[in-house]
């Protein structure tokens, strides 16, 4: 019996319309889907009229979980791993799922989609040929600091994602760092609350401190900085 392959699809970061043919037939078509959260997952299926069954994927119960995803795919099931939002593994799980698959010789394929990265390069004016992406930073000021002067002095632009409730700590810390970069803030991307501004750090940290992210800390930031010449 041929094993099954596992895909790796991505879904809408906001609007849900943005989700391919192939992904739709796909995850309509896999015998189970694997889902960071489940609550979150069925919303999507509900809107494409998706029955196949969602089983709870995350990295703390990798360990769980690999043993029942082996016995699926040698029993030539096919399956999906989906996140929350965008493209699995980017600042989400199934690098442990892919590595040990891979590892066992596995098929797995890819079904590219949205990617809140790549979608705000896109739209930022910030150079697209060479950039860093750091996903979220270590919550300690010590270890952000040390970790983006590292990489600011690579040259292009470097992307990281904030939560709101840290997003004016991240700014202070820039005004520190680079007081005269130029930095793009995208957030909710794709959705009816879509954000984007830009500015040095202090123009933003003005614009940004009265809002109430702390207590309402929905939706994430992607940032995007550029180095002052």
């Amino acid at each position: 019996m041929n094993k099954g392959k596992l895909y790796i699809v991505a879904t809408p970061i906001g609007n849900l319309e943005d989700i391919t043919y192939r992904a739709v037939k796909i995850l309509g078509n896999v015998a189970f889907i694997l889902a960071e959260d489940t609550r979150e997952s069925i919303k999507l299926l509900k809107r494409y009229d998706i029955k196949t069954h969602l089983v709870s994927y995350r990295d703390q119960n990798h360990e769980r979980m690999i043993d029942k995803v082996y016995e699926k795919l040698d029993m030539g099931l096919d399956l999906a791993l989906i996140s929350d939002c965008g493209t699995p593994l980017i600042s989400d799980p199934g690098f442990k799922l892919v590595r040990d698959l891979r590892e066992k010789g596995y098929i797995i394929e890819s079904i590219p989609g949205p990617s809140a990265v790549i979608a705000a390069l896109s739209i930022s004016g910030l150079p697209t040929d060479k950039f860093t992406f750091l996903g979220f930073l270590p919550k300690s000021d010590v270890k952000r600091e040390k970790i983006i002067k590292a990489s600011i002095g690579n040259g292009g632009t470097l992307v990281i994602y904030e939560s709101p409730k840290r997003i004016l700590d991240l700014l202070n810390l820039l005004i520190q760092i680079e007081p005269r970069g130029y930095i793009v803030l995208c957030k909710d991307l794709t959705k009816l609350r879509e954000e984007v501004i830009s500015g040095v750090p202090f123009e933003l940290y003005k614009v940004l401190e009265n809002k109430d992210y702390k207590g309402n800390p929905h939706g994430e930031f992607v940032v995007l900085i550029s180095r002052s010449e």
